[in-house]
């Protein structure tokens, strides 16, 4: 039984392709952005937004609620949001994700590190954009 299960995943891999490789790399991508956002100390976004899938009793409301944020702004304005906020608010209260410096009541442990990664943003854009 095992060896048949092996030889039908080794015929769908050579029938599929670079497709299917492209269509998990961005599922697994979308699923490593929502576990970014749904952590209260990787990614912070739950702390201040209401994100799908979390309890209300574990999300924040200072921040806009994210669902819906697919539906509004393309993938570059999601990503200019998290990495610039203020570009659209000058007035907000959300740090740059990308920024390394001028960071309030930030642990000596994360000074000169950005609050994300380049592949981090990446993946929380990708997650983002879903939210339709």
């Amino acid at each position: 039984m095992g060896k048949l299960i092996a030889t039908t995943v080794l015929l769908l891999a050579a029938v599929c392709g670079t497709a299917c490789a492209q269509s998990d790399s961005a599922v697994t991508r979308v699923a490593e952005g929502a576990a970014i956002v749904a952590n209260r100390t990787v990614g912070l976004c739950v702390l201040c937004h209401a994100v799908p899938g979390v309890p209300a009793s574990q999300s924040g409301s200072i921040g806009p609620p994210l669902a819906g944020v697919g539906a509004r702004w393309s993938a570059e304005q999601l990503r200019e949001h998290l990495v610039t906020p203020e570009r659209f608010n000058p007035n907000t209260v959300m740090p740059s994700v990308a920024r390394v410096e001028n960071f309030v009541r930030l642990t000596p442990a994360r000074q000169g590190q950005a609050l994300l990664t380049d592949t981090q943003i990446d993946a929380v854009v990708a997650y983002l954009v879903t939210l339709k």
